[in-house]
């Protein structure tokens, strides 16, 4: 088990909306929670690192992009998984900043099997979270 599972405090997460060419950069993640989802790129925060920097650094690991994130955050939400025994497995508080794209390729790295850009129509028929869908309305990249 990594420190992520069975917290004894929530976690803060941290993600970024980067939009190029009327597409979003979204990741498969790879890992526990949400594993096989595709969702924003982000991580945890790191003691001492601001949510800018944090976002930052964590779609830089996770993409190959380099981004320039702005304040204020454009979406916050809960993540609260809990096991079989109903025991908390995973507890995040997510933070999600909108971002310039500066430059990079989008490569799948670290902890995602898979990162690419993709069109509000292209996310039609793919195993997109439910709060990523919710973050992309909010900000009007998808519109219903």
């Amino acid at each position: 088990m990594s420190n992520r599972e069975y917290p004894d405090v929530p976690r803060v997460g941290v993600g970024a909306v980067v939009i190029k060419d009327d597409k979003v950069l979204l990741v498969k993640r790879g890992i526990a929670p949400s594993m096989g989802l595709w969702a924003i790129p982000g991580g945890g925060l790191e003691l001492g690192e601001t949510l800018q920097e944090g976002a930052e650094r964590e779609i830089l690991e996770e993409t190959g992009v380099t981004i320039r994130a702005k304040l204020p955050p454009v979406y916050t939400f809960e993540f609260i998984e809990k096991d079989a025994a109903g025991r908390i497995h995973f507890h995040y508080v997510i933070v999600d900043l909108l971002a310039d794209y500066i430059s990079g390729e989008a490569l799948g790295a670290d902890d995602v099997d898979e990162a690419c850009w993709l069109t509000a129509r292209e996310l039609n028929g793919l195993n997109v979270s439910q709060n990523t869908l919710r973050l992309l309305r909010a900000v009007q990249f998808i519109r219903d």
